[in-house]
């Protein structure tokens, strides 16, 4: 298992060479607890990983991308499964990975460090929940405020375009599973819904010294791109 860093409707814009799914992992320790758990440190750790229900909903999610691959004609052996390095991204990814048939130790499963959840600071690591509406307040008026020692919409936007831009680079006509977290996914939603709009716009986001007006009202309502645990969608 490597571990990269940076780098991604089913319709796609051009400039996508891969087919890519998305999937929030399965209903994890940290769900059930109502726990926010964003750092590396804290998300890595072996007690904040699935539930069994989580691990059902994975084994689910992974039945139900086999069948998508089937019906549109997608040979498994052109999966490639990049997900989060947290201990409940890694363990859905495994699960997967078991159900297609793929070896999760090799090649075509990796995690990616820019496939992280969202930070968000140390006033909100391991309190509840109920805090997350203080912030998607916050980010719907202003993505581009993170919270103290966080990670703002737009932080996380520019890191997911990265990765995107990196397997664009690596993978040609590849089918790309993108497991990973609840905010980074809406916001990865976002991106790509502002790219169909416009291709320069994941130029844009690789690079925000200055705080687009464009870019902001594209990312403010990424919460419309809502996942459950263990959803998977197809986006391009």
């Amino acid at each position: 298992m490597d571990m990269e860093d940076g780098s991604g409707s089913s319709s796609s814009p051009a400039i996508l060479r891969n087919k890519y799914w998305i999937l929030r992992h399965g209903r994890s320790v940290p769900n059930e607890r109502g726990l926010i758990v964003s750092s590396l440190e804290n998300g890595t750790k072996p007690e904040f990983g699935l539930a069994p229900q989580g691990v059902e909903q994975a084994r689910a999610a992974g039945e139900q991308f086999r069948k998508e691959l089937e019906e549109i004609g997608v040979p498994v052996d052109s999966v490639k499964i990049r997900y989060s390095p947290f201990t409940r991204t890694t363990e859905t990814a495994r699960v997967v990975a078991g159900v297609l048939g793929i070896p999760f130790e090799g090649p075509s499963c990796e995690a990616v460090l820019g496939l992280r959840e969202r930070y968000f600071g140390p006033s909100y690591e391991l309190l509840s929940h109920d805090k997350y509406a203080d912030i998607w307040s916050v980010d719907e008026a202003h993505p581009y405020s993170a919270p103290e020692g966080g990670e703002s919409v737009a932080d996380v936007a520019s890191r997911f375009s990265a990765v995107l831009s990196s397997m664009e680079t690596e993978f040609n006509g590849s089918a790309i599973l993108i497991v990973s977290h609840g905010d980074p996914l809406q916001i990865f939603q976002a991106v790509l819904s502002g790219a169909k709009e416009n291709l320069s716009f994941l130029d844009n986001l690789t690079n925000l010294k200055a705080k687009d007006t464009v870019v902001a009202s594209i990312l403010s309502p990424h919460r419309k791109f809502a996942l459950n645990t263990g959803e998977l969608r197809q986006v391009v």
